[in-house]
């Protein structure tokens, strides 16, 4: 892996993206310190993937287009599929993805996905643009998936550990069922604003926040360096571990798995961005490097 990845760099962060998925699959402070999980397949082998072009799975994990099924695994093809390196500089990289026989198996559609990674001081933005060169609608969902380390580098146990929402986060929080979304809601763990994860949080699998209101969270330790998340154009945050993992993902999503009981037709689908013929949209997230994370809430937008 290390001999095929881009690297970038700034004066506070170092990362690196593998071609394949184009996933980062690194990104150490400016003491070398990693805060990105490093995929111990005795847990789960994923870094942070790229979901694309759905979120979650679909019934059978089929996609049904005009009566027509196509096989399509979880989190779709994006993370299994090497990209294209068309711009590289110290601080920025650009990947890209354009269908072919593989992808059209799955995904009756025209489609190019650029992946831009870009490294500003403590900051990485990473920013997906999905265009639709076709002549009618595009349906697609797109999301982030990092696994950052848990515990962090800088002392305190997992359990010292805290989620920092910029907002209450009031609205219900649900789960899957046999890989579905499941109706049914239960109470919001960051109705206060501050959610303590722990194990018994992820024994049911990710905890989903269907209508999440802020649109950054911080992690870590508070009064220890910790990360700010945020997202733009995100509607959904899903929250992941395996009991026991040493690692948290916090995943900023649109779109999620086809809920229990919803017809298959894949563009009825809810959560799906549909894009109009000729158009694009981009779906984003940042990590921010904190020197201190507060025990508040997290930082006004600006």
């Amino acid at each position: 892996m290390a001999d095929e990845t881009v690297s970038l760099h700034s004066p506070l962060l170092s990362a690196e993206v593998a071609p394949l998925g184009a996933e980062l699959v690194r990104l150490r402070d400016r003491e070398g310190r990693d805060l990105l999980w490093h995929g111990d397949a005795a847990f789960w082998a994923g870094r942070a993937p790229l979901l694309f072009p759905i979120v979650g799975r679909l019934p059978q994990d089929e996609l049904v287009h005009e009566g027509r099924a196509y096989p399509m695994k979880q989190h779709g093809f994006a993370r299994r599929s090497r990209f294209e390196v068309i711009e590289q500089t110290a601080r920025q990289a650009v990947f890209r993805l354009l269908p072919n026989e593989e992808t059209r198996a799955q995904y009756p559609f025209g489609f190019a996905l650029d992946v831009t990674y870009a490294l500003t001081d403590a900051t990485l933005d990473i920013t997906a643009r999905v265009h639709n060169p076709g002549d009618a609608s595009l349906p697609a969902s797109f999301g982030f998936h990092p696994a950052f380390l848990w515990p962090l580098p800088y002392g305190g146990a997992r359990a010292d550990h805290r989620l920092v929402f910029e907002q209450p986060e009031t609205g219900p929080a649900q789960r899957l069922a046999d890989g579905l979304l499941s109706p049914a809601t239960e109470p919001n763990p960051a109705a206060s604003g501050i959610l303590a994860p722990d194990d018994a949080l992820f024994a049911r699998d990710a905890l989903i926040l269907p209508q999440v209101r802020s649109r950054r969270v911080r992690y870590g330790v508070p009064g220890h360096p910790g990360l700010e998340i945020g997202f733009t154009g995100m509607p959904q945050l899903g929250l992941w571990s395996k009991p026991g993992a040493p690692f948290l993902c916090i995943e900023p999503w649109h779109g999620h798995a086809t809920p229990q009981g919803h017809p298959p037709a894949f563009a009825e689908k809810p959560g799906l961005a549909h894009i109009p013929p000729g158009g694009a949209q981009s779906f984003a997230m940042s990590i921010r490097w904190l020197d201190r994370m507060d025990a508040g809430t997290a930082a006004p937008p600006g």
